[in-house]
């Protein structure tokens, strides 16, 4: 009987073994190797980790502060309890915002957008075109209202007399409501809080204001020119989101325009955050251009960098067709004021199919100005360049007649 001699797994084998057996030997000596530098840097991390990482030292630190800071509320509590303010730990319940119901709709939005394409507007505008625009300005133009002009007569009314002012409020317009003491505490450190504001999350108390009846009363208190231009950002996506256009263009005109102009007017360009506020605010598009852009034209002191900022938005953010129609329509039988024209070319360039109606009443507002005695400026020639060249297809023969005579006028 022939022996056979078996090699031991660790056995070496001769050079003149079969290959299969020298390969199968070698990747089992190469496997062990790979095991035995594995268990050696194990064991050598295990004897430097000795010391706790950054991470878990701050997060312990954090908990140890949270845990005395509500040690020294309770004992504060305990003294302070035979007062009839509102506890400490209550408002900032109200402030910090941390617990936030899972069906709230802004939860669901990040709170830190990406750009969207949108930039910090630098508007480089030639002097000769603003020199030209100026002389449409309206020179007896009325101020503009704002929340608080409105709100702080509708108070001294009310205080000179209750009743006469009680009769001549329309209620669909206005609430005022008399508000608890501690209500009205609470809206003043929230608007306080909006002050500061930079990022994160917002009060909870602030995100019920657009459900309330006397939301414009509540929103007074938090003092909307003191905000920061990123809580204004939170501000408009809140309201553009909750609130019906009616409700939702009253907040355009009331707070969101005047702080947009007067951005404009101090630093010559529009802040980042103002800018993502003025195009959230499409969101509702009956509240944008009767809110927003209809009123800043209809002031008669729309300046051309206002224009050119406010109609930038037009040109990056899809506009329902019959919005843009109706805006259209409303610009063109307006008073001629020079801002018009961007306007327009902003939304002729944007190539909508757009109803007779409103070709027709473009095609007349500059039939209209044939009979202006001023010297038009480049940006009201541009537009009626913009419009023969989109809807030249959509202008009848007597349109045509008429322009032809218009521009043989213009240029004479």
């Amino acid at each position: 009987m022939v022996k056979k001699n078996l090699k031991g797994r660790g056995d070496k084998l001769s050079a003149n073994a079969p290959l299969d057996n020298q390969l199968e030997a070698g990747n089992v000596a190469k496997q062990r190797e790979e095991l035995r530098e594995k268990q050696k840097r194990k064991r050598e991390e295990s004897e430097t980790d000795e010391f706790v990482p950054n991470s878990l030292s701050s997060k312990i630190l954090n908990d140890a502060r949270k845990q005395l800071l509500e040690e020294a509320i309770e004992e504060n509590g305990d003294a302070d309890s035979s007062t009839a303010r509102v506890p400490k730990r209550q408002r900032g319940s109200w402030l910090g915002g941390d617990e936030q119901s899972e069906g709230d709709e802004e939860d669901n939005e990040d709170e830190q957008e990406e750009d969207n394409g949108f930039e910090d507007q630098i508007i480089e505008l030639d002097p000769q075109d603003e020199a030209d625009l100026a002389r449409f300005l309206k020179k007896d133009a009325a101020q503009m209202s704002t929340l608080y002009d409105i709100i702080q007569a509708k108070i001294e009314s009310k205080q000179n007399d209750a009743e006469l002012a009680l009769s001549q409020i329309d209620p669909n317009e206005f609430n005022m409501r008399d508000m608890d003491s501690e209500v009205v505490e609470m809206y003043e450190q929230i608007g306080q809080y909006m002050s500061k504001y930079r990022s994160g999350k917002v009060p909870k108390a602030f995100k019920i204001i657009p459900k309330m009846i006397n939301w414009e009363q509540i929103l007074f208190l938090t003092k909307p020119e003191t905000w920061t231009a990123a809580a204004m950002y939170q501000a408009t996506r809140l309201f553009a989101s909750n609130m019906n256009p009616k409700m939702c263009q009253r907040f355009y005109t009331l707070v969101l325009l005047p702080r947009l102009r007067d951005d404009i007017d101090e630093f010559k360009k529009l802040n980042y955050h103002l800018y993502q506020a003025l195009c959230k605010a499409i969101y509702k598009p009956s509240a944008f251009f009767k809110g927003l852009i209809l009123p800043l034209l209809e002031s008669g002191t729309c300046t051309l960098r206002e224009a050119v900022i406010f109609s930038s938005v037009l040109t990056k953010v899809p506009i329902p067709i019959f919005h843009s129609a109706a805006a259209m329509l409303k610009i063109a039988e307006m008073e001629y004021t020079g801002a018009n024209s961007v306007f327009l070319r902003a939304l002729i360039d944007k190539k909508y199919a757009l109803p007779y109606q409103a070709v027709d009443g473009v095609v007349n507002h500059f039939i209209r100005l044939k009979t202006d005695e001023r010297d038009m400026p480049v940006l009201w020639h541009q537009c009626l360049l913009a419009l023969c060249q989109r809807y030249k297809n959509d202008l009848s023969a007597e349109q045509k007649a008429a322009i032809h005579e218009l521009i043989r006028v213009s240029w004479c």
